[in-house]
């Protein structure tokens, strides 16, 4: 979360939003925004890990497996980035660049 806030910018010129989603209790999530990630990145809910189910990324022990979905204005799922590589914001920025243009 703390490069895509550091590139929060090139986001918005893109015309995209970011979001964070976590399977973590509200109270979890709003210490990690605040307090260590010290990001202002919302972070939204999913503490009953319906929408990492509903996305293929909850893994057997009930987490989400790490990934960045770069979504149309349409809804549609672009782009799919997982594991280590969707920590760089670098893949999600060139495809909100792309839909951009």
């Amino acid at each position: 979360m703390k490069a895509y806030q550091a590139d929060i910018a090139k986001f918005e010129a893109a015309g995209a939003k970011v979001y964070g989603v976590s399977t973590d209790n509200l109270p979890s999530q709003a210490h990690w925004q605040k307090e260590v990630l010290k990001s202002e990145v919302p972070i939204l809910s999913d503490f009953m890990r319906k929408t990492s189910g509903d996305y293929g990324v909850l893994n057997p022990a009930g987490m989400a497996n790490r990934t960045t979905f770069v979504i149309n204005k349409d809804g549609a799922i672009e782009e799919i980035i997982e594991g280590g590589s969707a920590i760089d914001p670098t893949s999600a920025l060139t495809a909100c660049s792309r839909l951009k243009h």
